[in-house]
């Protein structure tokens, strides 16, 4: 990250979320209601658990803005949990007595790699942080950040592109308003059915699936990232961003792992005179790079494909040990989801937003909105054809 630093601290089943992010710039329109938005559509999706039935996230600033616009302070918001009030024992702040250990070890989870690491005897401080509760903040950042990257023409979807097997067709014609309807958040409303069933199957044997979204941003301009260090490269860093989302095992840009088994002539987008001498000089047929070359924005869609594993925490667990005794047992069972996938996608969206807000705002700087946009206005008059 450049300019941009975010944090989030919080547990699943503690007080709430705290979620803040310095470098905003002044004069980017911020409130509660447009994060609001963001929040609902993480939550929804078919194939998602009780907790989201008792939760209702609201996000409440408490610094970075006045009167609907940002400072450029920091920015920090508020996310309560509504079930904390059945969890003060469990995650209260002071000591308490006879708390009940959770010691039956959760396989995918990071519950025995975590009490290794940290020394715990108890999984429960393990779970809570690792859990995709987390991803409640990154969503109401994202919606901060996405606020901005409107203003300079930048606008960012998701859909859902497998669960379980069940996939749309590769081309698919995408109606985004029509994904925003679809309880699994998929283009094809054939394989939307298709879909729903195999989660209903999933759940009625006690399991858990997984599947694909894919994240597009429209309007991103040439020249976002850098070749010229590893850890400037646009593609490295959004693929960073994508596997920090919980359940997340795999990252592609544009044709991805398909390239490997295509020649260099079915994979690199031709670059054709556009006829104008001023302004985007060139054009292509195909974005098969999706959007990013050389670690550098170029002018297409940036298209991210994640692969999600299904989720560890089954109603029919799987063997495991004992933390403490070592035997075998079946593996603890936390309140979760059946299918994870559609509410994934709106995460990607977040991180993809605070990921190219950054990127912008390291190419183009400025401390307000206006002079932001004039900088990059100067930037695209300037693009022309080399005489």
């Amino acid at each position: 990250m450049g300019r941009f630093r975010f944090l989030t601290a919080g547990e699943s089943h503690g007080k709430g979320l705290v979620a803040i992010i310095e470098g905003m710039p002044a004069g980017v329109p911020i409130d509660e209601e447009y994060i609001a938005h963001d929040m609902k559509r993480r939550q929804g999706g078919y194939g998602r658990g009780g907790r989201m039935k008792i939760e209702r996230d609201r996000a409440e600033i408490i610094s970075g803005v006045r009167h609907g616009l940002s400072i450029g302070s920091p920015l920090a918001i508020l996310i309560a949990n509504r079930d904390w009030e059945n969890w003060k024992e469990a995650m209260a702040v002071s000591p308490v007595d006879n708390v009940e250990l959770v010691t039956a070890l959760r396989p995918g989870h990071a519950d025995l790699a975590g009490v290794i690491k940290y020394g715990f005897d108890d999984i429960r401080p393990i779970l809570e942080r690792a859990s995709a509760r987390e991803t409640a903040a990154r969503v109401a950042l994202g919606a901060v950040c996405r606020s901005f990257l409107l203003k300079v023409g930048i606008e960012i979807h998701s859909h859902t592109l497998n669960i379980g097997g069940q996939g749309v067709s590769d081309g698919i014609k995408i109606d985004w308003e029509s994904v925003e309807t679809s309880p699994v958040r998929c283009a094809d409303s054939t394989v939307e059915k298709s879909m729903i069933k195999a989660i209903d199957e999933a759940k009625a044997g006690g399991d858990t699936l997984g599947g694909i979204f894919e994240v597009i941003a429209d309007g991103v301009p040439v020249g976002l990232g850098s070749h010229v260090h590893w850890d400037r490269k646009l593609d490295g860093i959004l693929a960073q961003a994508m596997m920090s989302i919980n359940a997340v095992k795999g990252v592609e840009i544009g044709m991805g792992f398909s390239a490997v088994v295509a020649k260099g002539s079915q994979v690199h987008d031709v670059i054709e005179p556009s006829g104008v001498k001023e302004g985007l000089f060139w054009k292509r047929s195909t974005n098969r790079a999706g959007g990013v070359e050389g670690g550098i924005s170029n002018g297409e869609s940036l298209v991210v494909r994640c692969a999600v594993k299904p989720i560890p925490t089954l109603t029919e667990p799987l063997p495991s040990i004992d933390l403490y005794t070592g035997e075998k047992v079946n593996a603890h069972v936390e309140r979760s989801d059946v299918c994870i996938v559609p509410a994934a996608g709106v995460v990607g969206e977040a991180m993809m937003s605070i990921v190219l807000a950054d990127a912008f705002l390291d190419k183009f700087g400025g401390d307000h909105l206006k002079e932001i946009q004039s900088n990059y206005r100067n930037y695209l008059n300037s693009i022309s054809v080399r005489e």
